[in-house]
């Protein structure tokens, strides 16, 4: 076959047209008010998530009794907050239809926290009014319920009873909810309770659990927690605090996953600072959260912090979810990020086995998921991408249209715990219109890169070759999907360049050329005179060499205004040896000589043809490359490993067709050498094995800091181009398929439109 998101130190030396237009389109977009007010917005969000509070952690709060006077509250504000906030039908809490059960729930509570203190008369009576107009919701299943909901709201009825209170609910539903809840006796031992009291005084970092045990125990710590709130908070509370770590690791989170994170570099790098210092002091928000464990681990991780897996390493089992309360809860939000980092670290055994029953656990979830909302619908469509679009084999733009399209985060900014929070600045709506004006805005430059391109194509007469598959939609859409951002216009137009000439030089040595046209071609490459005339044995070898000469010089001239030294030396030998393992191949086809497997490997990473693909890029990329890193071990092992995985990928799903064909590949030199007698399935099966394992690998090698050489940014380039292969040879050869026409069609030339209601 022959085909990082990070920003360019100094503006691309791209066409004067391009330049002009991209200049036109920037100045267009920065002088948009709107869409600067929009970025702005958004650096806000980054900088502090604001809580919205909850009616029902409140009026637990309110409930607490002074402890110098058992009939009076202890934090009177509290009250008056429920006095004064019910709404006009008289429920209280977030007012959503999907949060039906929420309400009911939070309206309950508030009419205790009134009862228990003989106020609220009219607010009560209204109160109940809306319990019994809407009390069928109590058992609709259809109808999303708050976490715990089931132990909590049967709870509060037994506590209604004790106040002499009567719920209009009816005698069945009440009496069946109680006897289903099996929780009448009241945890009495403080020793049990207090196992799980955080450092800030807390239970769970929840007001209204830690109000609860407080007035029960009168612990001194709850009534530290419960006191602090009100420095932050006037009257009333949100239903978990703080929250901060994991409300800005989530905006972080959204805007990657839609491919507008560069424009807030800078606020993304403060907050995982932040971050950092919190995980490395082992801060409980962090740590004893596992949804935040897991999304700060995944995000840490990838931004090139050096974390351990250490405190995800209780969860390499089902059974260590299931003794926490998420687990209790049955938390599949915490059960998707744990499965989310597992994958994004998959060479810690720990984690493989993470992976793995997490992955079981959301597929069982999936086989009967009720969906009672379209928040609940989201839900399940994440869960859904995030088990068939594994990263390794997912492209950011394919993942980012996908997310775009089916109205991504419109409703993120809200979650459902054992009551619902949300947080009001971030506004789903403002990140959802930045990411599809950027979408169109990027496509409209791919667009017109790939006129370029096809120009090219056509100005050097490589249509003429009638021996050379067209591929450069394919080539193209790999760099586009990957490098997908303005500035690296350079890196995309290399990369794509590169895959044309690698298809076209391979059928030449496959099928189009003769013995001394081959030779001709390595020795014209080989001599790189271009003070002479050029002596060509053929009109084919002119049309090739001439545009091979012209495409490494003008990459060594954009690489030099990157590098600030001259590669084209460095170039030239990858394109030579290209052609000589090529040539290796036709001989041994030839001679009809069978390899050991041993030498075709050592030959076949390198005529797999990604080096002048990717090695020339990794210039154009932004960050400085010396001499000393490229000859590093570490670079030619990334470029090794990306390699021999991608070949060995390419010969599994290229072997039925090759073996036709009469040549060799992996698979047939691994059955000649089987001393186990194992059929043609096991031993494809032990191959995809070894590409597994070559992934993994390069994975790491690109996760790795310590004693790295080369650029965070550059080494992405081998792990971008690893996704593409994974994409391309999942089912078949993608890359000489037309499956994946369509999915290039999609990235490439379909623009991204919403109805103007979804962004409202």
């Amino acid at each position: 076959m022959s085909i990082s998101s990070s920003t360019n130190l100094r503006r691309s030396p791209i066409s004067a047209t391009l330049e002009r237009r991209l200049d036109a389109v920037e100045h267009t977009r920065a002088n948009n008010v709107s869409f600067e007010q929009t970025k702005e917005k958004i650096r806000k969000m980054l900088e502090k998530v604001e809580l919205s509070v909850s009616a029902y952690d409140t009026s637990w709060v309110a409930m607490v009794p002074s402890p110098s006077s058992q009939s009076a509250p202890l934090f009177p504000q509290c009250l008056s907050w429920l006095l004064e906030n019910q709404h006009e039908d008289g429920s209280w809490g977030l007012d959503h239809p999907s949060l039906k059960k929420d309400m009911l729930s939070s309206t309950l509570a508030c009419i205790l926290a009134l009862k228990k203190w003989g106020t609220g008369e009219r607010q009560i009576s209204k109160g109940l009014q809306f319990i019994e107009l809407h009390s069928a919701s109590v058992t609709d299943e259809t109808i999303e319920k708050p976490a715990g909901f089931e132990i909590i709201f049967p709870g509060m009825i037994e506590y209604a009873r004790d106040l002499n209170l009567v719920v209009p609910l009816g005698s069945e539903v009440v009496d069946a909810m109680i006897q289903k809840r099996d929780l009448r006796r009241k945890i009495q031992d403080w020793d049990l309770v207090g196992r799980y009291q955080r450092k800030n005084g807390s239970l769970f970092d929840s007001p209204a659990t830690t109000a609860a045990a407080f007035t029960q125990f009168r612990n001194d710590g709850c009534l530290r927690y419960l006191s602090s709130l009100f420095q932050n908070f006037e009257a009333a509370v949100p239903t978990v605090y703080p929250f901060d770590q994991y409300a800005r690791l989530s905006v972080i989170d959204t805007l990657e996953s839609l491919g507008i994170d560069r424009d807030f570099k800078k606020e993304i790098r403060t907050v995982l600072d932040e971050t950092y210092r919190c995980w490395l002091r082992g801060d409980e928000e962090i740590r004893l959260d596992l949804a935040t464990c897991a999304l700060a681990f995944r995000l840490l991780l990838a931004h090139g912090y050096d974390v351990s897996y250490d405190p995800l390493k209780p969860f390499a089992e089902e059974s260590g979810f299931s003794n926490t309360l998420e687990g209790y809860l049955k938390n599949i939000v915490s059960v998707l990020e744990l499965f989310k980092a597992a994958q994004s670290y998959p060479h810690e055994s720990a984690l493989k086995e993470q992976c793995l029953w997490t992955k079981q656990y959301l597929e069982m979830e999936l086989s009967n998921w009720p969906i009672t909302s379209s928040r609940d619908q989201y839900l399940k469509r994440e869960v859904e991408d995030a088990l068939a679009f594994p990263p390794y084999a997912s492209l950011e733009r394919l993942d980012h249209r996908r997310k775009l399209l089916r109205g991504f985060c419109l409703e993120s900014n809200t979650r459902v715990m054992k009551t619902s929070i949300c947080f009001p600045n971030v506004c789903s709506s403002d990140i959802l219109k930045l990411a599809v004006e950027d979408f169109n805005f990027c496509q409209s430059i791919h667009g017109e890169e790939m006129k370029r391109l096809d120009r090219w194509i056509v100005e050097n007469r490589l249509q003429e070759l009638k021996f050379a598959r067209q591929k450069l939609a394919y080539c193209y859409f790999s760099g586009a999907a990957t490098l997908f951002s303005p500035e690296l216009s350079d890196a995309r137009i290399s990369w794509a360049k590169g895959g044309v000439l690698t298809t076209v030089i391979d059928d030449f040595f496959d099928v189009g050329a003769s013995k001394e046209e081959m030779e001709n071609l390595i020795h014209l490459v080989e001599k790189w005179d271009l003070n002479s005339v050029p002596e060509y044995c053929s009109e084919q070898v002119e049309i090739i060499f001439t545009v091979l000469r012209d495409t490494i010089l003008e990459t060594g001239e954009k690489a030099f205004t990157y590098q600030g030294r001259s590669v084209t030396d460095h170039i030239v030998k990858i394109w030579l040896d290209l052609l000589k393992s090529m040539l290796r191949e036709a001989e041994w086809s030839s001679e009809k000589s069978t390899p050991s497997l041993e030498d075709y490997m050592e030959n076949a990473y390198v005529s797999f043809a990604l080096g002048p693909i990717v090695l020339p890029a990794t210039y154009l990329i932004g960050p400085p490359l010396s001499e000393e890193t490229v000859r590093s071990p570490e670079y030619n092992q990334l470029y090794k490993l990306m390699s021999t995985m991608g070949r060995l990928l390419n010969d599994i799903q290229g072997f039925k067709r090759e073996s036709a064909q009469g040549k060799l590949n992996a698979v047939s030199l691994y059955m000649i050498r089987d001393q186990d007698n194992r059929s043609k399935e096991e031993i494809i099966e032990s191959i995809k094995g070894l590409a597994e394992r070559k992934r993994v690998e390069l994975q790491k090698l690109v996760l790795e800091e310590k004693g790295s050489v080369v650029p965070r940014e550059c080494k992405e380039a081998f792990l971008k181009m690893s996704k593409v292969l994974n994409l391309f040879y999942r089912k078949d050869d993608g890359f000489t398929s037309q499956d994946l026409m369509s999915v290039v069609k999609s990235v490439m030339y379909e623009p991204v439109t919403l109805e103007d209601e979804s962004l409202t």
